[in-house]
């Protein structure tokens, strides 16, 4: 059996502790047996969301198979936030195996010094100052996990979930990894490499409500071959309005948006081993020539 252990701060965002500890509880239904522990320097530990949380407040001894996971906690800047004593951060500093962080919890290792000399990541809000605060360490930005060695980081929230699935997969296998997403009703388990927000959201922040709706025809049938003219219809204007509305509300037009669509889908694909010539025609590309010349933009 290997112990997972989490350490908890005051503040601690739910799905971030959640969201891991969901995943190696969907092991043990495998027959993978994990013993899931939470420690404190408090008893009851409040979260960002108001309920608070029972947890052991003494350190236990870890051996070198044992995870420790330190969610994050609600933070808009890191300085004074997140509070540990030297007895935890010295705990976290001297543990043999795999330490893991989720969102703000990089901050705690950066203070244990675990950062230093590593690549890392945390929530895109948090970049800039975690690269400032640790110089030592090299702040890779905008994707959902960074392994170095036996220090994992990931980004905000539910990037908790794929980093998870990432060291079951690990250990045990891609396919484990793959029916314990399944019996989530995760999506799609995402690469760490994966940018942070899809392009479903980067696009997504403006109050136009046409071109939410036009957003939505897209997004369901981005495989297919969808014209202006179809857009207009279902906007019930004109091409030309079609186009500047969401030229205006996105910043592209919505023929880039549904490249958009199809090159992120179709990485992801090849980046869980599918050809450049089958995802490309799994998007809607006729091949993968299209497809090259999107990806190399």
């Amino acid at each position: 059996m290997r112990r997972v252990v989490f350490l908890l701060v005051p503040g601690v965002h739910l799905l971030d502790l959640a969201g891991p500890a969901q995943v190696f509880f969907g092991a043990n239904d495998l027959g993978l047996p994990y013993e899931l522990s939470y420690v404190a320097e408090v008893p009851d530990v409040p979260s960002a969301q108001g309920t608070s949380l029972r947890a052991d407040t003494e350190l236990p001894e870890l051996t070198p198979d044992d995870l420790v996971l330190v969610p994050g906690w609600r933070a808009p800047r890191l300085k004074g936030t997140g509070p540990l004593g030297a007895a935890a951060l010295d705990w976290l500093r001297a543990h043999p195996g795999t330490v893991a962080s989720v969102c703000a919890g990089a901050d705690a290792l950066g203070r244990a010094g675990l950062l230093d000399g590593r690549r890392c990541t945390t929530h895109h809000d948090l970049q800039d100052e975690l690269a400032d605060r640790y110089p030592a360490a090299t702040v890779v930005r905008d994707v959902l996990y960074v392994v170095d060695g036996r220090v994992v980081t990931s980004a905000g929230i539910a990037s908790g979930i794929d980093l998870a699935l990432h060291l079951v997969a690990t250990r045990h296998g891609p396919a484990a990894a793959a029916r314990i997403a399944r019996t989530m009703v995760v999506y799609a388990r995402r690469n760490g490499g994966d940018q942070q927000a899809s392009a479903l959201l980067r696009h997504r922040s403006h109050v136009d409500d046409t071109v939410h709706r036009l957003q939505d025809l897209v997004e369901a049938r981005f495989v297919e071959r969808l014209t202006l003219a179809d857009l207009a219809r279902a906007a019930g204007c004109s091409e030309r309005t079609v186009t500047r509305l969401f030229t205006r509300a996105t910043g592209i037009t919505p023929l880039r948006y549904q490249q958009l669509l199809r090159v992120e889908r179709a990485e992801h694909l090849i980046g869980h081993g599918a050809t450049v010539e089958g995802a490309a025609r799994a998007v809607g590309f006729e091949d993968g020539r299209m497809l090259r010349r999107l990806r190399a933009r």
